[in-house]
């Protein structure tokens, strides 16, 4: 089934699975591991209106690894709920839940460096300040910034899902992976997810159905016609994209898991 998604200017973030590695051969001749990323760093050509967002917004919305350990209360002047998004595309998602969600605060991480000038442009043209961005790997970011217990959810939205068989194991949602986030999350939070590839959708619910740290979101009494998968939540806005898969008949899957 051929995918439409509104992440294919973005690709998705990296895995963490540190036991899954290939190999390089160095000058010396030496072969030397590294991870496999689950993303392509494809930098593309800024818009002018995206650069001038970078220039003159960045200080205001970017946090860097130098940031270190991030204080959300400290970072955005409040003491609030904080969602952390990865792999956020154009923004445009990220931004209209920002706004629509001013009660709560949001942290995207995107490798994309055009998607972070379109975010940043979105969101000071719209006025929405509950935002904050790192242009980062997504594994570097958790590892070195983002405290322990300190979440009230994550979101992963229409990931690259890796469709050829070879390409598999690039795929971000891993055990490995989940348990990495669980670890961020404070208790009664939650993992939201959705991809249009029914074959990533299946590979997701496995994994976190595998997981007993983590109860679906959906009513067990629900779960046989259901087979897992959450609708859409009001939250969610729906892509254009998106859109225009339904219309060419593609199945979208979500998934909402909470942290026992």
């Amino acid at each position: 089934m051929k995918s439409v998604t509104d992440k294919d200017e973005s690709l998705e973030q990296k895995p963490s699975e540190p036991t899954v590695i290939e190999t390089d051969v160095g000058a010396d001749g030496v072969e030397k591991s590294r991870r496999i990323r689950s993303f392509v760093r494809r930098q593309g050509r800024l818009t002018e209106g995206q650069q001038r967002a970078l220039d003159e917004h960045w200080s205001q919305y970017g946090l860097t690894l130098d940031c270190g350990m991030l204080n959300f209360t400290e970072v955005f002047g409040r003491d609030a709920p904080v969602i952390l998004e990865i792999g956020f595309g154009n923004g445009s998602s990220l931004v209209a839940m920002a706004k629509n969600q001013p009660e709560k605060d949001f942290i995207g991480i995107e490798v994309h460096k055009p998607g972070i000038g379109s975010l940043i442009n979105l969101a000071q043209a719209q006025g929405v300040n509950n935002i904050r961005v790192f242009h980062e790997d997504a594994i570097e970011v958790l590892a070195s910034c983002i405290p322990e217990n300190s979440l009230m959810g994550f979101q992963l939205f229409f990931p690259d899902p890796w469709h050829k068989a070879r390409h598999n194991k690039r795929r971000i949602v891993k055990a490995e992976f989940i348990h990495t986030i669980h670890a961020k999350l404070k208790c009664g939070a939650t993992i939201h997810m959705a991809t249009d590839w029914q074959h990533y959708a299946e590979q997701m619910l496995d994994v976190m159905n595998a997981d007993s740290a983590f109860t679906n979101s959906v009513p067990k009494g629900d779960i046989e016609t259901t087979e897992g998968y959450a609708p859409r939540p009001d939250y969610r806005p729906k892509t254009k994209f998106e859109a225009r898969g339904e219309r060419l008949g593609h199945g979208v899957w979500d998934l909402i898991f909470v942290k026992c």
